[in-house]
Formats: structure tokens, sequence, C-alpha cells
């Protein structure tokens, strides 16, 4: 899930343990006590009620709610064993952004976000504070966050930086040795490609994810903790971009694998020029889908 619903899965527990202490047919107190008690907001709170009718626990008319059961063990929501990982808090953030769930130039609110992704504000602060040197969100000279956003400006940059690192990486996989890894890589990769390619009319729409293993295979070529870095970002918003826009998705992608292949029969021929402007070629294409995209989304 993009955005944890933790909160809302312990407080609907503390509902049913409210519940449990009840006589069946008793009256349930205003959402406001109810607040208080589970130690959420109404919005939450109306959730949970909303669930426990469903179940059949609760009648719910307007400000009248009555007990119609006792709760059972089957009734209670399984919480999470962790709140994940910096790197999963990453992924759920930057997708969130790259949805344009929020408009760009937006205040944001550390406390808010901590409760959304279900992480404490001191980390989400921290996070927030990595975050900034890709430019998507900053401080705000009165405190606090500003998200930035992902614009046309953003795009076209990233796209420009996108370049340099993978055409450097084409070149030393060009000149990899015999034994280097990317050579077992592309094989494998071309066999996935070959095979995505007779079943393009019908499974089209995975070809995202082989797209990612095939850049970061070619990436991984190079050993740079900078490159390492920003990768992380440039992998998933191209990642995503292939879903921002359905239109002509089958014949976009269907390009696309044409455009992987010809890198690919370059690198397997050591031909590090042909190599680099097949990449050079497939990079123009994929800048050129971004921005097409933002402008399905008004902002291109």
């Amino acid at each position: 899930m993009a955005r944890s619903d933790t909160r809302y899965r312990e407080a609907f527990n503390r509902l049913l343990d409210y519940c449990g202490a009840l006589p069946v047919g008793a009256a349930l107190p205003a959402e406001t006590a109810l607040s208080d008690a589970a130690g959420v907001s109404r919005t939450v709170i109306r959730r949970c009620l909303a669930r426990l009718q469903e179940l059949g626990l609760i009648s719910w008319d307007g400000r009248e709610k009555h007990l119609l059961r006792a709760p059972a063990p089957a009734d209670r929501i399984a919480l999470p064993e962790h709140g994940g990982s910096s790197e999963d808090l990453e992924k759920r953030f930057l997708s969130w952004i790259l949805r344009f769930d929020v408009p760009a130039n937006t205040p944001l609110s550390v406390a808010e976000l901590s409760r959304s992704f279900d992480v404490p504000q001191h980390e989400l602060k921290e996070f927030l504070a990595g975050l900034s040197r890709f430019g998507l969100v900053g401080r705000r000279k009165q405190g606090g966050w500003m998200l930035r956003g992902f614009t046309r400006e953003f795009a076209i940059e990233l796209s420009d930086f996108r370049s340099v690192l993978e055409l450097n990486a084409v070149a030393h996989a060009a000149e990899a040795p015999i034994d280097h890894p990317i050579w077992d890589q592309l094989d494998a990769l071309r066999t996935r490609h070959l095979a995505l390619k007779q079943r393009i009319d019908t499974d089209y729409h995975e070809f995202s994810k082989l797209d990612e293993s095939f850049h970061m295979a070619i990436n991984g070529v190079v050993s740079n903790r900078f490159v390492a870095e920003f990768q992380k970002v440039i992998s998933l918003i191209f990642h995503y971009h292939y879903m921002w826009d359905k239109t002509l998705e089958k014949t976009r992608n269907a390009a696309a694998i044409e455009e992987h292949l010809a890198i690919i029969d370059a690198l397997e021929a050591r031909d590090g020029n042909a190599a680099v402007e097949a990449a050079r070629r497939h990079l123009k294409t994929s800048k050129s889908t971004l921005l097409s995209s933002l402008r399905h989304h008004d902002l291109g």
C-alpha cells in the first residue's frame, strides 16, 4: 500500500475491545468520545464505524449507534509486523508524489505525513532532509517543508542527467571483461524481451518491470556510490511514467523492446559506438514519452 493504514487498524481493534465490554443493545457514545478513546481523528473513527456496520456489529443511523452483537476474534484486523524500511518509505513517498496526489509548491505537514506513512516524526524529518538532495522537496523560509513536485523542468533535468549516467554505463559495459556478470544478465534479458515480444498483444503492461530490470543491469556495471544514489529516484520515476499515460501503450512498449534489443545486440557484438548510439536513441524516446505523460496530466 502506498499509504499505511496501521493507525486505522489499531483504532478498529481498540473499538472492538471497547464494544466487547458493552452488553448487546448498548448505545455507543458520540464520535468525539470514541475518537478520544481510540486516540485517532474522527475521520478514522467514521471509517472504523463503517466497518463495524458492514460486519453487522453495530447499527448506525446518524448519531444513533447500537451494538448488535458481541465482537468475535475473526472481526479483528491483522497488524503489520513492522513499519517498513527506509527504502520502503522512499518508494511509498515517491509514488505518492508521482501519482500527483498534491500539486507542486504545497506545504508539507510533518505531523500529517507521519500519520499517513506510519513513521515517527523524527524519522520523517530525516527522510525529507535526505530527499531534498533530489530537488523534489525543500525547506521553507518560515520553517517546515515544501513539496516542489514533479514538474516539466524537473523531468527535463532528470532525463538529461539520466542520459549522462546511462551512456557512460553502456560504454563501460561494452568494455567489460568476458567473465563479467553483465553478459549472463544480457543473455537472460534478451530471452525475456523476445518472450514478451511474442506476447505483446496481451501482456504489454508487463514491460515496465522488464524496463526496470534492463536499466538496472546496465547501470550496475558502473560501481559508483554517487551513481547508485541517484539511480534509485531515476529508476522509480521512469518506471512510473509507463503507467501514467495509457495512450498507445502497447505500441510504445513494443517499440521500446526493439530499442532494448538493439542495445543488447551492439553490446554482445562488443561494438561500443553502436551501443552508445542505440542507447542515445532509446533515451531520447524515453524522454519524449516522459514529457508526453506530463502533458497527459496537464503538467507539460
